[in-house]
């Protein structure tokens, strides 16, 4: 993790296949495709988040394998699902990045896991992030100045923000 317990690219791909285990066991090759399915779609392809491998997670203990290789099947175990919760705990880093997105993704993916007041905790966390995403844009917004397109950007974008912040509210008192 970064100092800030925000998570590295490699720990956000570790997030999508742990989380993704905990819905239910996975033949390799499954779990390896609905992990790039998934973060290819929220995030677009990047070489940055080819993430760990599979064989590591079993490496490490977080995953279990059933039969043979070529067709095992993944089960999370009881240390995975430790870390797991750890990885749904860490912060978000802002600015709103294509992979703050995907880490706010696979956190409401898997937020249920959560116990109830860690949930509002995370929302508290997601708000926050939010906020400080408004205060960054608001400061660089001057209706007044000559880069109207800009400008013109700036407002929708703080307009994107307030409304995630508003929907991230509502939600906090859902959870």
């Amino acid at each position: 993790m970064f100092s800030d317990n925000s998570l590295l690219p490699k720990e956000t791909i570790r997030l999508a296949a742990l989380g993704l285990l905990s819905e239910g066991p996975l033949v390799y090759a499954d779990l390896a495709n609905a992990v790039r399915q998934f973060v290819g779609r929220i995030a677009g392809p990047s070489l940055e988040l080819t993430g760990p491998s599979i064989e590591l997670l079993r490496y490490e203990g977080l995953v279990h394998a059933n039969g043979d290789d070529s067709i095992a099947v993944l089960t999370l175990t009881e240390q995975g699902r430790a870390e797991l919760l750890i990885l749904l705990k860490a912060s978000v880093r802002p600015p709103l990045t294509d992979m703050s997105k995907l880490v706010i993704a696979l956190k409401m993916r898997f937020l249920p896991m959560l116990e109830a007041g860690e949930r509002r905790d995370q929302v508290d966390l997601l708000i926050d992030a939010c906020e400080l995403e408004l205060a960054r844009l608001s400061d660089l917004h001057d209706p007044g100045a000559d880069e109207k397109f800009f400008q013109d950007w700036l407002t929708h974008d703080i307009g994107l923000v307030e409304h995630r912040l508003s929907w991230l509210r509502a939600l906090r008192g859902r959870v």
